[in-house]
């Protein structure tokens, strides 16, 4: 816990105080809502390259469209053993599984260091933690949200907002993907998921809540800008001149285009 508490806690407590100050510089009043949205950005582009390093590049990914186009036609009346190569074809990049682990952990992490930061650690208990450099600031800290949203508490609205968020980015992600989904998968991924999510998050603070909403929010930002990229590469792809020339085989050359054979000379 103490590894936890020195080496992850502490530093991104501080990052997220040193925000809530400078948004009081910016800003009439500091904004602790700001402040956790910021800092939410800040995290996710601190964990871009383990996204980009896992995701699929835009040639990658046209690679695949094409081969799952030709699995469609090659397996079009075997629907199960379809599905089979189109999931064996999407795990062709072990460094996609990699990334998604260590993704998974970190924010893992960043949940757990939410939930003390708005529960206890912003009302005065890990204030012992700011570094000696960092800027005096007002205690105690200011936990609402645009004035309306208390960050320390549950809040019904934001957590309609993030399933909402969650619905949004699972159907988009769905839509954008090579392989076409079933009934089942909008279902428990559009639906059922978000309602879950609703459950789990319904009784933590609304800080971690807003943290969420800016996370999916970027994370759908990335996802166009991604798409976007992969229709110009597509697009680009298919309207390129070819710049090698082939010769056509013997094979396919129409038969008046082929040399008369010349008869053998006889011999006396």
């Amino acid at each position: 816990m103490e590894i936890f508490t020195t080496y992850f806690y502490q530093p991104f407590f501080n990052i997220l105080v040193g925000l809530y100050w400078l948004v009081g510089q910016i800003l009439p009043s500091p904004d602790m809502g700001i402040a956790v949205i910021l800092f939410a950005v800040s995290v996710r582009l601190i964990l871009l390259p383990v996204d980009l390093a896992g995701d699929r590049s835009a040639e990658d990914k046209y690679e695949i469209a094409k081969k799952i186009k030709q699995l469609k036609k090659d397996l079009a009346s075997d629907p199960i053993r379809l599905k089979a190569e189109t999931r064996r074809v999407m795990r062709t990049r072990p460094g996609a599984i990699i990334s998604e682990i260590i993704n998974v952990v970190i924010q893992v992490m960043v949940i757990l260091m939410l939930y003390r930061i708005f529960t206890t650690g912003l009302e005065g208990a890990d204030l012992h933690l700011l570094y000696d450099f960092m800027p005096k600031i007002q205690t105690p800290i200011d936990l609402m949200f645009l004035g309306i949203y208390d960050l320390s508490h549950t809040n019904n609205t934001l957590n309609i907002l993030q399933s909402l968020m969650i619905a949004t980015n699972e159907a988009m992600h769905l839509y954008f993907s090579p392989v076409k989904p079933d009934k089942k998968d909008f279902v428990s991924l559009v639906i059922i998921f978000p309602i879950f999510c609703f459950v789990i998050f319904m009784f933590l603070p609304a800080g971690k809540k807003v943290y969420i909403i800016t996370s999916i929010a970027f994370t759908m930002v990335v996802r166009l800008v991604r798409q976007l990229l992969y229709l110009y590469y597509s697009l680009s792809k298919k309207t390129a001149p070819s710049t090698t020339t082939e010769t056509p085989s013997e094979a396919e050359l129409p038969l008046s285009s082929l040399p008369t054979p010349t008869p053998p000379e006889k011999t006396i």
